[in-house]
């Protein structure tokens, strides 16, 4: 019992955003002091599962219910709390988490998606979004599919970028989800240079402004920031790199943690001060020309990577 009572309290600390990434669960939104999430424990469209980072605790809204990691396994799993303890440690005696723990997860939104086909962007609905965010279809076409999916045995389509893992990112005007499994995405062409950017849209705003940075760098895009752990591997084989990543407080973290990493590495987000990301930037900036900073960084060009937002339902035939 002493030892089980010991594994406990080890298991308590476990950080509950670490837990959930390394499962497959990713927030949709997120700020220094909580992160958002469908939740693992359903389907749904609306987040209604929230972490508290500073206490280390979650609670699921639409259940009711919440506590610490132990708490969230065993209710992830119907199981006991030895049994929770056994699904942690089976894989991972020491709790760091620097492996894939092995705990089966209930079908989540994403992993009930299908994907039916993918093709070249055309739909109306997906160019008009896609304008509202001032990127041109020819930008958009270079690193992104119109993605036709379905999901609670209705279809939909959506703009999407595949990442190393086969799992796609989806993203439409109503709608932001990801297919399982969630990892980076990433260019390579055997460049030296290496743009990092957090999300699709980010990528996308510097191809609309630079068409040909694709030529001469690779790009690296996180599709969640508690992916920067697995993008560290590949930062290694390049002689500069540049980031992009919100101008947020979790954003600034990870900027941070990449920047210890090597001398080689180039924080940008001055560049776009004053708004949340680079996509934020274009939009308030297209109508009024861009500075030359902005202009300026693209000395160092990239590659493509990254995907887009915009789907509607289809009707029915």
């Amino acid at each position: 019992m002493k030892k089980e009572r010991m594994d406990c309290e080890r298991a308590r600390t476990l950080c509950l955003i670490t837990t959930l990434a390394r499962a497959g669960h990713f927030p949709v939104r997120e700020t220094e002091k909580e992160a958002w999430y469908l939740s693992p424990f359903r389907s749904e469209t609306q987040a209604s599962f929230k972490v508290n980072k500073k206490i280390n605790r979650w609670y699921d809204h639409g259940e009711g219910i919440g506590g610490n990691t132990i708490d969230f396994v065993c209710q992830l799993n119907n199981c006991t709390v030895s049994e929770a303890l056994k699904l942690l440690s089976t894989q991972n005696p020491s709790f760091s988490f620097h492996q894939q723990p092995s705990i089966k997860l209930p079908e989540s939104g994403a992993s009930k998606l299908k994907i039916i086909r993918t093709t070249k962007i055309n739909h109306i609905a997906l160019r008009q979004y896609l304008k509202s965010r001032h990127i041109s279809l020819e930008t958009a076409q270079k690193l992104c599919k119109e993605v036709h999916y379905r999901t609670k045995g209705k279809t939909y389509f959506a703009i999407g970028l595949e990442n190393v893992a086969g799992g796609w990112e989806l993203r439409n005007k109503y709608w932001k989800n990801s297919t399982s499994p969630k990892a980076i995405s990433i260019f390579q062409s055997g460049h030296k240079k290496l743009i990092v950017t957090e999300g699709m849209f980010d990528i996308l705003s510097l191809l609309e402004l630079m068409p040909t940075i694709q030529n001469t760098c690779d790009i690296l895009i996180l599709n969640s920031t508690a992916l920067v752990e697995k993008a560290l591997a590949y930062l290694k084989d390049y002689d500069q790199i540049n980031l992009f990543l919100d101008n947020d407080g979790t954003g600034k973290k990870k900027t941070e943690l990449l920047l210890k990493q090597s001398h080689n590495i180039k924080d940008n987000s001055h560049l776009y001060d004053g708004f949340k990301d680079m996509n934020e930037w274009l939009m308030g900036k297209t109508n009024n020309g861009f500075g030359q900073g902005i202009q300026d960084v693209f000395l160092l060009p990239q590659k493509q990577s990254c995907f887009a937002p915009d789907g509607c339902k289809e009707k029915k035939g």
